[in-house]
């Protein structure tokens, strides 16, 4: 079981003619509604995939019965909610522009109640975007943990990160999210990927690169054609944890990561088309030779 801590939010998604300078105007060239959440987005991953996933997260009044919650339970996500009645369940506004560059504002709401719930003793936990104090609550009590910072980057002090740090196996983050972590802790980035275990960067269409016990290592990226960037990062880490957690070495693990994230950008939506197991092995084999079992399942 891998269980994943964060947000479950609404998206809504839109393109731009441009992103906008302050006191200016954008032209929205299309706009539509998904399902979304970083740790939602990944749960669902690893759900389609076939992996058993939990998902810690927090929702509004209106969540229940509602079309994604039936969609979770139709992937058998365990949901483990924190429920606040009257407030929205979280909700991104994300705008990208005709040439990829994106932002995103969100509103938070029942996702505060991450500031005071309690944290769970977890075994294999990712932990996603969600309230830095709970992660850093979580990070200390499990038995094995990732953590990725993601849009909620900005939350994060000096002294929120040291201690996540200190408490995690796998640093998994996007190259712009390793600059606002270098730039927070005041260190280089070779003196970051020294802290942890492994340390994973994404790079877009420049792929990954893994640093594990000094050693350094470069995935290529799929190509494919992109109609929305929104989500890849949380398809790499689908496909990466649910790989690593069946046994798989780093570096295989990645590559599945690499091959669930170029789903993910084929179609607007986090959660569109996520590949099933038959899926991305096929286009593993394509892109990288056969996919080899596994060892065994990793044990925390």
């Amino acid at each position: 079981m891998i269980e994943v801590v964060g947000h479950t939010a609404v998206d809504h998604i839109c393109k731009v003619s441009h992103l906008p300078t302050p006191n200016t105007s954008s032209s929205v060239l299309d706009r539509k509604i998904f399902f979304g959440g970083g740790a939602a987005n990944i749960a669902a991953g690893i759900a389609v995939l076939g992996g058993e996933a939990a998902l810690i997260s927090a929702v509004g009044g209106e969540f229940a019965g509602s079309d994604y919650d039936r969609w979770m339970d139709q992937l058998k996500i365990d949901k483990r909610f924190f429920v606040v009645p009257k407030s929205n369940t979280a909700t991104a506004f994300m705008f990208t522009d005709t040439q990829g560059a994106q932002v995103t504002f969100f509103e938070w709401g029942a996702s505060c109640a991450f500031e005071t719930e309690p944290a769970p003793k977890l075994e294999f936990v990712h932990m996603a975007t969600a309230d830095p104090a709970f992660n850093v609550r979580v990070a200390e009590l499990a038995s094995f943990a990732s953590f990725d910072p993601g849009q909620d980057i900005h939350r994060y002090t000096k002294e929120h990160l040291q201690v996540i740090l200190e408490n995690i196996d796998i640093l998994i983050a996007n190259q712009h999210e390793y600059v606002g972590m270098c730039r927070t802790l005041g260190i280089s980035h070779a003196d970051l990927v020294k802290q942890v275990p492994i340390a994973i960067e994404t790079r877009s269409g420049d792929g990954c690169q893994i640093t594990e016990q000094g050693t350094i290592k470069t995935i290529p990226a799929v190509t494919v054609p992109c109609a929305d960037p929104t989500g890849a990062g949380d398809g790499f880490r689908a496909g990466f944890l649910t790989a690593y957690a069946e046994g798989y070495d780093t570096v295989t693990a990645a590559k599945v990561g690499t091959i669930t994230a170029s789903f993910v950008v084929e179609h607007v939506g986090c959660q569109t088309a996520l590949a099933d197991r038959a899926r991305m092995e096929t286009r593993y084999k394509n892109q990288f030779g056969p996919l080899s079992k596994p060892e065994g399942p990793r044990r925390a």
